[in-house]
């Protein structure tokens, strides 16, 4: 038994949420989300909650029926308060500017890096700080860790960019000669 995939997804209000076979369609507040899971796993929608479950006993349909139920957990929490992942850079003249749709970067480099957000994905920068906001996860995570990628953190000077919760385990130097 899955532990997760037993638990029902609640729906909060202003939400709503349409089932067409494995093809879920959720609409809120913050937007729009739409996702086709596999033919394994049954999705039923109940008063205000989706169930899941597996469609058989198999191996592979018990081991997707709490991933499904946690993605279209994902997809509820995300069209209704959406998600946020904080980025942090430090160094000597990093800076960042957002100008529409394209997160402008100055990392240490000859020149800056544009970097094109993908659609659905919003940014604020303040001081050294980036935001993004999204109402879809794996996209909000995708741009984090493709803005990380650009400079991430090295362990001597702890320069770069990183995650607001990530720790750098910092190393010693040199230790000169005797």
């Amino acid at each position: 038994m899955s532990r997760i995939g037993k638990v029902p997804v609640e729906i909060p209000e202003k939400v709503e949420v349409k089932i067409n076979g494995a093809h879920v369609a959720v609409k809120g507040p913050k937007g729009q989300l739409e996702y086709t899971f596999t033919d394994k796993v049954t999705i039923k929608l109940e008063e205000k909650t989706v169930l899941v479950g597996p469609i058989d006993e198999s191996k592979e349909s018990r081991s997707l029926w709490g991933t499904t139920r946690t993605l279209v957990s994902n997809m509820v929490v995300g069209v209704s308060t959406g998600f946020t992942r904080t980025l942090e850079f430090t160094g000597v003249g990093y800076k960042a500017a957002v100008s529409g749709g394209t997160i402008t970067l100055n990392l240490g480099y000859s020149h800056p890096i544009d970097y094109v957000l993908p659609e659905g994905v919003e940014a604020k920068v303040t001081k050294n700080v980036i935001d993004l906001t999204g109402c879809d996860k794996e996209l909000v995570g995708f741009a984090a860790a493709k803005i990380r990628s650009f400079r991430p953190p090295e362990p001597y000077k702890g320069k770069g960019v990183k995650y607001s919760d990530e720790t750098i385990i910092r190393k010693a130097g040199k230790a000169g000669s005797k």
